[in-house]
């Protein structure tokens, strides 16, 4: 795969999964968290300006890209001790991290979870999971319709492995605004490991962490803000900004908020790149990171 340019790839154990880690630059540790159906290479436009002044750090979460694809461990506290473990194998006990979509939610309970490690956080359209969940209506349901067929046992593995590429080309399309960002090559990549065995398994269990347990941490956190700077970035062009107040949905889960959106659709990483850079670069010099 070449489109990690610049980039080192190696394997790491933590937590009892094994890693497939991309990283490259000098300076302060940023991680940076992929959504689905992707894998670390979503990184791939902004990681080499971010490398001239960052140590960047792109792992694939468990159950994503090349990493190993256990069980269970699909709850965000899990997934997130595994990002903090794996920095601590690297070297570093405090981060910056950015996350997409799933990643984002990894990213989120990492700072609830891990304060005294967790610099600053950047996280790229989505509102909090308690938030998603909590104030369904009919559109977030028409919009977000596969986070509830997800939770149904059984029918999603059936549908999904009928024709995964199929559906993955589905979810590609239908999130994307600028079309052609995602150049092919990328996609080709994506589709690899999306049909991986365990990836469809892994999926489904992270959504349905989402409907349970990660409710349920969230619930009982729900006095507990994310007490270090939080940037929120997402697509003008997407789901979320028609449905939510994105802004304000974070500023009710932390204390030191800032964010806009940019013109796009979900991808914000691929199809507004320069546009992300300017705003993470921006917030990361802000915060003397």
């Amino acid at each position: 795969m070449t489109v990690m340019r610049g980039m080192e790839q190696a394997n790491f154990n933590v937590n009892g999964v094994r890693l497939n880690v991309w990283f490259g630059g000098e300076g302060k540790p940023l991680v940076l968290l992929h959504g689905l159906p992707q894998s670390a290479i979503m990184w791939r436009k902004v990681v080499p300006k971010l490398m001239e002044n960052y140590k960047v750090i792109c792992p694939d979460l468990r159950g994503y890209g090349d990493s190993q694809k256990p069980v269970s461990g699909y709850d965000k506290r899990t997934m997130a001790l595994d990002i903090k473990l794996l920095m601590e194998e690297l070297g570093f006990d405090k981060f910056a991290v950015v996350g997409h979509d799933r990643g984002a939610r990894v990213a989120h309970r990492l700072a609830l979870d891990h304060p005294d490690t967790v610099e600053n956080i950047s996280v790229l359209d989505i509102v909090p999971t308690h938030t998603m969940l909590s104030k369904t209506n009919k559109e977030l349901a028409v919009a977000y319709w596969h986070w509830y067929l997800f939770q149904i046992p059984d029918l999603p593995e059936t549908l999904l492995h009928a024709n995964p590429e199929q559906m993955f080309r589905y979810f590609m399309h239908n999130l994307t605004f600028n079309i052609g960002a995602i150049e092919e090559e990328a996609l080709q990549e994506y589709e690899r490991v999306f049909v991986l065995p365990g990836t469809t398994r892994a999926m489904l269990a992270d959504y349905r962490a989402a409907a349970t347990v990660d409710f349920e941490h969230d619930e009982a956190d729900l006095d507990k803000k994310v007490s270090c700077p939080l940037l929120t970035i997402w697509g003008e062009h997407g789901k979320m900004d028609k449905i939510f107040d994105v802004l304000e949905t974070w500023k009710e889960k932390a204390t030191d908020v800032s964010g806009k959106s940019l013109p796009c659709g979900h991808f914000v990483a691929e199809e507004a790149h320069e546009l992300l850079l300017d705003e993470l670069l921006e917030f990361l010099q802000r915060n003397h990171y």
